[in-house]
């Protein structure tokens, strides 16, 4: 069995990847910082450390994520699992090397791109799961597919956000649609709102409200959970394509249950990253 996750040096991350690690015979970090990565490794028990494989790569640079899945294809011949776990909420507008918003770039697009560059490994597991981390935040989502790089409108780091949740779950829905009678699962879960300094690159209204429920947040790994029990449990097959939120199926917003939105989502996305496909 292999694991790939993305984001694994800390936070949600970190918990998820440590509780997983040992139930399969590698595991793939894909991660930005080696020295974060190295780290990780080494906070491993020393049996386990060999089944840990660094795999550079940044979301927001599609020539990363397209020299990341050939150093993966290089690693093993097939991944079982693949939890698309990294992402972050940008303060102010950055455009990445490749011309796109930061935040559509690092959350949605990255991840499209490594995954279906990783597809074949996937379908070459019997039981192949791809696991979203998404958010309750997609429920204030109001994407405009006119202007995904915020080049008309004023950009807004809490949109922006809401924005890339809903798209990992309409990415979710749509890889079922897509190859789901190939034998792949996929599942997007919200972790719930944990403790750490996610929130703190933002200003305004969003920023207070983060430092405000800071008690009431939970720890990374309460919110490890829901991506831990994905991987290893049996889920009914009539939850394919499904959010999850503490452990359970939950309902999402209308817009995420669009087929018409998510469509259009993957026809846009595909059509930003074609060179690299």
């Amino acid at each position: 069995m292999i694991l790939a996750i993305t984001g694994p040096t800390s936070g949600i991350g970190s918990e998820t990847l440590k509780a997983l690690v040992s139930d399969y015979e590698k595991t793939l970090i894909l991660a930005r910082n080696p020295k974060k990565a190295k780290i990780l490794i080494a906070s491993l028990p020393s049996n386990l450390q060999p089944r840990a494989i660094f795999i550079p790569v940044d979301l927001s640079d599609m020539e990363s994520v397209s020299k990341a899945a050939v150093l993966v294809k290089q690693e093993v011949a097939q991944i079982d699992v693949l939890i698309n776990n990294a992402g972050g909420i940008f303060q102010n507008k950055e455009v990445t090397v490749d011309g796109f918003e930061l935040t559509y770039s690092a959350n949605h697009l990255g991840h499209f791109l490594l995954t279906n560059l990783l597809m074949p490994l996937l379908l070459n597991s019997s039981l192949p799961r791809v696991i979203n981390v998404s958010s309750e935040a997609h429920r204030v989502a109001r994407p405009d597919f006119t202007d995904l790089q915020y080049e008309k409108k004023e950009y807004s780091s809490f949109n922006a956000y809401a924005n890339v949740k809903l798209f990992n779950i309409l990415f979710t829905k749509s890889l079922v649609d897509r190859f789901g009678d190939q034998g792949l699962s996929s599942y997007a879960l919200h972790p719930g709102v944990v403790k750490s300094n996610f929130g703190m690159d933002t200003s305004g209204i969003f920023k207070i409200f983060w430092k405000l429920a800071k008690p009431f947040m939970i720890s990374p790994r309460e919110g490890a959970k829901t991506s831990i029990f994905l991987a290893k449990s049996k889920i009914d097959k009539s939850h394919n394509g499904y959010y999850f939120k503490k452990r359970k199926p939950n309902k999402p917003s209308s817009e995420a249950m669009s087929k018409k939105l998510r469509d259009r989502l993957w026809e846009a996305s595909e059509k930003s990253v074609e060179k690299w496909m």
